[in-house]
């Protein structure tokens, strides 16, 4: 079995490095590791420190200008071999060392999708608006497509490939996130929960996702429910 790795970058040139090592060095029983990363087109140092960067099976994909997270996916899924593809945020939010509790159900043969579920409780590093937020458009999935998902907009989420191709998605930044759970849950897929360690980082620190972003989640949540004809 091959896991396909898309980690898509922008402007993370404090942690790039170490989070590919990290990838590097994870063991996994019986699956081939691709790394592929996507720079959408960052302005710091990012490009350039990890074109360094050497490990069997990485492919390095570039875009000339910032489209967003959605679209660098799209981008890594066109180059994506394996058999499985896990999405992979280029901070260091998300440990590596979960890879096998995620792989678990697929290999099992329990699921065609797993999402990694973090854990808020005690993280200082969160602002209450954040943490409100999170739990609003978790509540608002359920209500409108009858799940009971825990962690709608986590980042670790691993798809087998045709599934995620499957899923046509359209989306061109962070709404990723709202669509793919409202065409997986539209469908019926069972999605499986898996919990995962998370190491929250600050504005200060970097993270991305902001007021907008929310704003679009709740959209597109809506925007699917009520479309006719999405398969």
């Amino acid at each position: 079995m091959k896991l396909s790795i898309i980690i898509p970058v922008y402007n993370e040139e404090k942690t790039v490095k170490e989070l590919l090592k990290k990838i590097q060095q994870v063991k996994l029983d019986n699956v081939v590791k691709e790394i592929i990363i996507v720079d959408d087109n960052s302005e710091d140092k990012t490009k350039s420190i990890f074109k360094d960067v050497e490990f069997l099976n990485i492919i390095k994909l570039y875009h000339p200008y910032n489209q967003g997270k959605a679209a660098a996916i799209r981008t890594g899924l066109e180059q994506a071999s394996g058999d499985m593809v896990l999405i992979q945020d280029g901070d260091l939010e998300y440990d590596p060392n979960d890879y096998p509790a995620l792989l678990e159900p697929i290999m099992k043969n329990e699921a065609d999708v797993v999402y990694g579920v973090r854990f808020f409780n005690n993280n200082s590093k969160f602002s209450l608006s954040y943490l409100l937020a999170n739990k609003f458009l978790v509540w608002l999935t359920n209500v409108l497509y009858g799940s009971s998902l825990t962690d709608m907009e986590t980042c670790y989420k691993l798809f087998k490939k045709d599934l995620l191709i499957s899923l046509n998605v359209e989306a061109q930044g962070f709404e990723f996130e709202p669509e793919v759970t409202a065409k997986l849950l539209l469908r019926k897929h069972k999605i499986v929960e898996v919990p995962i360690s998370y190491n929250a980082r600050s504005r200060q620190m970097g993270k991305k996702i902001n007021f907008f972003d929310g704003i679009m989640s709740i959209y597109t949540l809506f925007k699917y429910r009520f479309t006719k004809g999405v398969k």
